[in-house]
């Protein structure tokens, strides 16, 4: 997979992640803003934590954690197709794993804002990298599925 491709994918999903945390930060409270009564909501907080609360005030081991993330994705990466889909994939992980590492590092803790109360659930608060997170592993998977983790030709029986 081309490097500079995937460098500028995360890095702009890094700026992106960066500058939304920014602005919830300094204009969201934590009684936070309704955007669909009883479903979407804006609620700044702060995540000392992963999600559902564990490794809570783990810093050091979730930045080791994250870091060796990374090492190992990227390994990971080099076994599949390169195309589009699976370079936006490792782009958008790459981005958000290290959207939320600049938090820890710098502030000791990851800025979460976006909250969705659902059928009476409140899922975990969660943020831009977290988003991007997500769907970059979906698209991981649906490579897998599509036997594009591989380098290999398939044998033809």
């Amino acid at each position: 997979m081309s490097k500079k491709l995937l460098i500028i994918i995360a890095s702009v999903i890094v700026l992106i992640d960066q500058v939304t945390k920014f602005l919830a930060s300094h204009f969201i409270s934590s009684s936070g803003i309704t955007l669909i009564k009883k479903v979407l909501y804006f609620t700044y907080v702060k995540n000392y934590g992963v999600a559902f609360n564990m490794l809570d005030n783990k810093r050091f081991i979730i930045i080791l954690i994250s870091i060796i993330l990374l090492s190992l994705i990227y390994g990971y990466m080099k076994s599949f197709k390169n195309n589009k889909r699976n370079l936006l994939a490792f782009g958008f992980v790459y981005g958000g794993i290290i959207g939320n590492l600049i938090d820890r590092v710098i502030l000791g803790y990851v800025r979460d804002f976006i909250d969705f109360k659902i059928i009476n659930f409140d899922y975990p608060v969660f943020n831009v990298a977290d988003s991007f997170i997500v769907i970059g592993v979906i698209l991981i998977i649906i490579a897998i599925f599509r036997k594009e983790d591989s380098n290999e030709v398939p044998s033809k029986s």
